[in-house]
């Protein structure tokens, strides 16, 4: 009965964590730019984890999909100066 009871709590527990990609207008050139996106989106209610890459052009954020959806992580961006577009990904 324990071992029941543990894998229920567990699989209620665990979350929807999703990924999505994002390439910003106007785009990031610099640390300070890395740093004004991670800044604002930590802010940002299920975000879990925000990665920045000037190279590509693209910001990868994990988020918890039952806190929030990728048009308010669109409407975030916003809040800061910044028009965000979906990268398709393969995966």
């Amino acid at each position: 009965m324990f071992i029941i009871n543990l894998f229920l709590s567990l699989s209620i527990s665990a979350k929807d964590l999703k990924t999505i990609v994002f390439t910003t207008q106007p785009q990031m050139h610099c640390e300070n730019c890395e740093k004004k996106i991670k800044g604002n989106l930590r802010f940002v209610k299920g975000v879990k984890r925000i990665e920045t890459n000037i190279k590509e052009q693209r910001v990868t954020i994990v988020y918890d999909a039952d806190r929030v959806t990728p048009e308010e992580l669109i409407r975030s961006f916003s809040k800061f100066g910044y028009k965000v577009v979906e990268v398709k990904t393969k995966e």
